[in-house]
């Protein structure tokens, strides 16, 4: 009896080990495929795309008191304070600048005429990190510039109309404006030239029983403003 005990767990030993190998052998074969596996089907990492934005057609910006011609001052704005314009102060005159003209024409007892005429232009660069071009900024800034003008605090009877033949696009937004106690007409053309943003306002009243100019009049005057506003961003940039 104990030596059949004895043979059985000879055997049942013998019968272990080459079990045991088996298994260890399977489990080598097994990571050494997986590994081969994951190697094979892992993803190659992607060059870094740079993203492609044109460039701004425009680089700079005129003088904005040099947009308008004087011939158009002295038509527009009579007696003017100063026909050379007023301009605004800017930190950045490559990419923004103002200038204003105003004079009050004084005709005694048959009444006085007063204007204002005033220009704003705004360049955009291309931002590569945005993957927005200039143009694109533009016209952004151009639908912004136009809601702002309908929107101008205590204005009546506001108007929109397209103005065709002035840059790549542009509209004229005309209204009404009580101030000082006198009713001012206001003429506002928004126009963008490329990568460029014109903003010309034209407004006037008459004193002392003088009549107010007319809208259609002081419109037609400020698109013809700024249709030489934007000529002269793009000789600028010549």
């Amino acid at each position: 009896m104990h030596r059949s005990a004895s043979r059985l767990t000879r055997i049942i030993a013998c019968a272990a080990v080459p079990v045991m190998f088996v298994v260890a052998g399977c489990s080598s074969d097994d990571s050494g495929d997986a590994s081969k596996s994951s190697s094979s089907s892992a993803p190659s990492p992607e060059a870094k795309k740079t993203p492609s934005v044109a460039p701004a057609v425009f680089s700079k910006l005129p003088d904005p008191c040099a947009t308008i011609p004087k011939k158009t001052i002295e038509d527009l704005v009579p007696e003017a304070k100063s026909k050379s314009g007023t301009a605004g102060k800017s930190t950045d005159t490559a990419s923004r600048g103002t200038c204003s003209w105003n004079g009050l024409d004084d005709k005694g007892v048959k009444g006085s005429q007063y204007r204002w005429l005033d220009v704003s232009l705004l360049r955009y660069d291309s931002d590569a990190t945005l993957s927005v071009s200039g143009e694109q900024r533009a016209v952004d800034s151009f639908g912004k510039e136009v809601a702002k003008a309908k929107a101008t605090e205590g204005a009546k009877d506001v108007k929109t109309a397209p103005a065709p033949g002035i840059g790549d696009e542009a509209t004229s937004v005309t209204y009404k404006l009580k101030k000082t106690g006198e009713e001012f007409v206001y003429a506002t053309v928004v126009a963008r030239t490329e990568n460029g943003v014109v903003t010309l306002t034209y407004n006037g009243t008459g004193y002392a029983g003088a009549k107010n100019p007319s809208t259609a009049d002081l419109t037609k005057d400020a698109l013809k403003a700024a249709k030489e506003a934007v000529a002269a961003v793009g000789a600028a940039n010549k």
